[in-house]
């Protein structure tokens, strides 16, 4: 028969365990390599990080004695080799490399292959392009981040907050692990400007190494490519990724990124009503000013006295009329002055205004002008005069 497993209470196994870590001599005093991450200088003086190498982490603490003796201060991406014992923290369950010593031995090769690949992707303008400007109130936020993480909490309460019934389009990735880049690479490559108007990307806060993903090349190069505004948002205010240098605008948290995504409504509503409010008194205004001109216009004496317009008018017309018969004498006497013109010069080319004068002409049986020379012995002509003519014949030359 199996003996019962034995019962603890948490504190117990965590003391259990500490106990047990510290029950190896090799543990209390060693030397560590690995590259730092992470790094954060307390106001207390104790400085904490990662160490780490490309298979494990381990939290580390360098307690403000032990860290009077650094030359320079920690930064991540530092190789260094430390000299402390590991420990557990009960409060959190958590092993500890608790550092006394510190010797930098180079720049971590993580570190310089992202400062390589952060100068690559700025040579070729991809941090220098134009930002696009976010939209003053999108149809819908797209939030590309972990379905269950805090951020994705976090930005939904505040849209809600500021915008109550805007649309909220997750796009669920994972935002840490081997798999995480392709993820966000998909999720960024499906957003649509049909769907949303805006994208806020990110994480909540974590080490360097969990944010690691953020500065993969392909994931920097999804958010350069996505076809809306991008909001990176990745951990808190002093963690800085590619992303973030390649978003269009870049908030400090999860939180800030939604306050910055959607405007509030309440703003929103008390701006269009004094939009609303000045267009009402402009109209007013417009209407009193018109009223004002129109009074200014019924005043008017030719308004109150309409007789005086009408006289004026009938002026003009009788005006005209005068001018007009003028006209038309003066047409009549040009025309009258050309017809007598004309009579003159017909008068003037008429025979008989010739036989007038005493002359006379002489013409055959059948009509035809004769001339003396025509004359025939014995024959019939007609002599012209102006009252009338006679038949004539001669016998002889």
């Amino acid at each position: 028969m199996r003996n019962s497993p034995q019962k603890f209470t948490v504190s117990q196994l965590v003391q259990a365990i500490r106990q047990l870590v510290e029950g190896v001599p090799e543990w209390q005093h060693l030397w560590v390599q690995g590259e730092l991450s992470g790094v954060k200088h307390h106001s207390s003086g104790h400085w904490y990080f990662v160490m780490k190498d490309d298979q494990a982490q381990i939290r580390s603490v360098m307690f403000r004695r032990d860290a009077l003796s650094l030359d320079t201060p920690l930064r991540d991406g530092m190789q260094v080799l430390a000299l402390g014992r590991v420990g557990v923290f009960e409060r959190d369950g958590q092993t500890q490399l608790y550092v006394t010593q510190i010797h930098d031995i180079g720049a971590g090769k993580a570190h310089l292959a992202l400062e390589a690949l952060k100068q690559k992707l700025a040579a070729e303008g991809l941090f220098s392009r134009p930002k696009r400007t976010l939209p003053l109130l999108p149809k819908a936020v797209g939030v590309v981040t972990s379905p269950t993480g805090a951020a994705r909490r976090d930005i939904e309460t505040v849209i809600g907050r500021r915008y109550p019934g805007m649309v909220v389009r997750l796009y669920p990735v994972m935002v840490q692990g081997k798999e995480a880049a392709a993820a966000l690479v998909e999720a960024l490559s499906s957003v649509s400007t049909a769907d949303v108007d805006v994208v806020i990307v990110g994480r909540g806060g974590g080490s360097k190494e969990d944010l690691m993903v953020f500065n993969e090349e392909a994931v920097v190069r999804a958010v350069a490519l996505c076809p809306v505004p991008v909001i990176s948002a990745v951990g808190h205010e002093i963690d800085t990724t590619l992303v973030d240098l390649a978003a269009d605008l870049r908030a400090a948290t999860p939180s800030a990124a939604a306050e910055l995504a959607v405007p509030e409504l309440v703003r929103l509503v008390h701006w269009q009503n004094a939009l609303m409010s000045r267009a009402q008194q402009a109209i007013l205004g417009r209407l009193d000013s018109e009223r004002r001109r129109l009074a200014g216009w019924t005043a008017h004496g030719i308004l109150t006295q309409p007789e005086t317009l009408l006289r004026e008018a009938k002026l003009r017309l009788d005006r005209l009329q005068e001018r007009a018969d003028r006209a038309w004498e003066r047409r009549l006497r040009e025309q009258r002055h050309r017809w007598d013109r004309a009579q003159a010069q017909i008068q003037s080319l008429n025979p008989e205004a010739i036989l007038d004068r005493g002359y006379a002409y002489v013409t055959d049986g059948q009509g035809s002008l004769v001339t003396a020379v025509q004359i025939m012995p014995n024959e019939f002509y007609e002599i012209h005069w102006y009252n009338g003519s006679h038949w004539v014949t001669r016998v002889n030359r």
